[in-house]
């Protein structure tokens, strides 16, 4: 029998496998889109919805790309104008993998097990950032001094909830932590809520959820929905009292696609919507390629309005991603332009929706 130590060895090895080997062997390019210049004014800010730089999380497996690849990333942040993003730990990265036939889940955590991988992610994040001239950020404010100084504004999140090991009140020690967003699940099913990726055991929310939801709402911090079920997703919506967010899913094209379990429906986004909410339009392999994402983007603005969409990239642990780095960003929002967007709305796109929804949640 495997030491717990190897089977979390395997565990990230497996999914580094499967989600940065695509990204270094030649994932899908945006060509230059033809059009305008609609890249955003110099005092507005740029956000990055869900992104994981240089999948740091992976340090310590045998395949971890280095130190390097999370500068890189960083480095192509400025260079291609994203100013901010939150930045997420992995809760479940020892119990996931991803292979050929999509992600499996192996293993259950052990008390306070979740708890310790939380922290040591936290750690990695606090030693990488300040080398990749990237400034750990909680308000709007600091974001902007970040940008008017040269840095990337690093906003943490925590994908999944299992950091909270059972207990609510644990969201006032991860938000002195600075994190300012958890997302209610993830791959492993948890006891906050149903995912869209595993068959329902609470009908939706879960009570823990219910109270996490509440708790999160008088601290200031942002709810994250992505991988919600839509029972889940519809539970949130009837107790917030702060608009929430899905960081990174786009619309449901058919089921042979790639990871379109993964994707949402119309009245799905319209939930989100409806709360003052923004829904991360992401690049994975559900689209065919950049045109079809940007084509994608408009669908989803289409569904539910400009003020409701940004950009959720998933970076550096997407799979076979067609937006792979941060230098077609530029692309991406001149792409925009020739689908008909003006300016004004592509700064929505690009970071004002997100920026306007983080001044109304976290003050």
């Amino acid at each position: 029998m495997h030491s717990r130590r190897t089977f979390v060895r395997d565990s990230l090895a497996a999914v580094a496998s499967a989600t940065m080997l695509p990204l270094v062997a030649g994932a899908s390019r945006a060509h230059a889109a033809s059009g305008p210049s609609l890249m955003p004014s110099a005092d507005a800010l740029t956000f990055d919805m869900h992104l994981h730089p240089g999948a740091f999380f992976y340090k310590g497996a045998p395949q971890y790309a280095g130190d390097d690849f999370v500068m890189k990333t960083l480095a192509e942040m400025r260079a291609g104008g994203m100013h901010g993003g939150f930045m997420s730990v992995v809760s479940d990265a020892p119990l996931i993998q991803i292979g050929a036939n999509g992600v499996t889940v192996r293993g259950a955590f052990e008390p306070g097990e979740a708890v310790r991988e939380y922290e040591r992610q936290l750690a990695l994040l606090r030693d990488l950032l300040p080398k990749g001239k990237a400034r750990i950020v909680t308000s709007v404010t600091e974001l902007e001094r970040a940008h008017a100084d040269g840095l990337v504004g690093a906003w943490l999140s925590c994908e999944g909830s299992e950091v909270l090991d059972g207990d609510p009140e644990r969201i006032d020690r991860v938000y002195a932590d600075g994190v300012r967003s958890i997302q209610v699940v993830h791959y492993v099913p948890n006891a906050a809520g149903d995912l869209q990726t595993q068959p329902a055991a609470h009908g939706g929310l879960s009570p823990l959820g219910k109270a996490m939801v509440k708790r999160m709402n008088a601290r200031g911090m942002v709810i994250d929905v992505a991988h919600a079920a839509f029972a889940t997703v519809k539970d949130v919506v009837s107790l917030t009292s702060a608009p929430i967010m899905l960081s990174h899913s786009i619309l449901k094209i058919d089921d042979a696609r790639p990871l379109n379990v993964r994707a949402i429906s119309p009245e799905h986004a319209k939930l989100v919507a409806q709360t003052g909410g923004v829904i991360g339009a992401w690049p994975s392999a559900t689209n065919a390629s950049f045109d079809e994402f940007v084509d994608n983007t408009k669908r989803l603005v289409d569904v539910v309005g400009v003020d409701h969409v940004g950009l959720g990239t998933d970076m550096d642990a997407n799979l076979r991603p067609v937006l792979a780095t941060y230098t077609q960003f530029p692309d991406w929002i001149k792409a925009l332009g020739t689908r008909g967007f003006s300016a004004a709305e592509v700064e929505k796109l690009a970071g004002g929706n997100m920026v306007r929804l983080l001044r109304r949640v976290t003050g």
